[in-house]
């Protein structure tokens, strides 16, 4: 979900109980160092990750992978 661009970083802290500061300090621990680099520098200038900043004609925050998430685990086919 931190990597999504449309999913907000309120959405992740709803539903995963983490803070945006908690979210970038995650993606830094697992990602490459070049790629935390380039997800930081898309999440600065993209309005989408903060609710708040959001235009209003956007509405969702789930991506299709998301789908089949339910209750924080990822459930069978």
């Amino acid at each position: 979900m931190g990597w999504e661009d449309r999913t907000p970083f309120e959405a992740i802290e709803a539903q995963f109980g983490l803070a945006e500061k908690d979210v970038v300090a995650l993606m830094r621990r697992e990602m490459k160092a070049s790629s935390f680099r380039m997800w930081r520098a898309r999440m600065s200038g993209r309005a989408t990750k903060h609710r708040a900043r959001r235009p209003d004609d956007v509405l969702g925050f789930k991506s299709n992978q998301q789908r089949s998430i339910s209750g924080n685990k990822i459930s069978k086919r």
